[in-house]
């Protein structure tokens, strides 16, 4: 049995934050929660906070982003807002990036065929997008 560290994978927005997990193993990602982003360095700081006591509960010091890369490759707000959000947890945590594009329709998708009213739920989709990103970066370096 091959065990690695777990990771948080987080999928980042203005407004919520999905969260997800991989098992030691490295087999499969599991969806954890949402953890609501509010405006301002206050905001910011509280979520921090949040994503520091998963690293804790779950017994790692590795995340993952998924950054939002416009089609042409490159950085757009959105994106740039993901890098700077998480910038004050460099250092004290390894921070992985991934490439995110369309993992959100990809989840709309998934949530369509499984039958949840994600629609007045945007967080389901939030959390689901992290387990996608989260899953696609697992099977990669698997």
């Amino acid at each position: 049995m091959d065990l690695k560290e777990r990771i948080l994978g987080l999928d980042i927005g203005t407004k919520r934050i999905g969260v997800a997990v991989c098992d030691p193993m490295w087999i499969i990602s599991s969806e954890v929660g949402l953890i609501e982003r509010k405006s301002g360095v206050d905001g910011d700081r509280l979520a921090l906070l949040e994503i520091e006591k998963l690293c804790e509960k779950y017994n790692t010091k590795t995340i993952l982003i998924g950054v939002p890369y416009n089609m042409d490759g490159s950085l757009g707000f959105q994106a740039q807002n993901c890098i700077d959000f998480i910038k004050p947890l460099e250092g004290k945590y390894k921070i992985l990036y991934h490439d995110e594009r369309l993992s959100s329709f990809e989840a709309e998708e998934i949530l369509k065929k499984e039958g949840k009213k994600y629609t007045k739920n945007k967080g389901l989709v939030d959390i689901k997008s992290a387990c996608l990103i989260l899953q696609d970066y697992i099977n990669e370096k698997r």
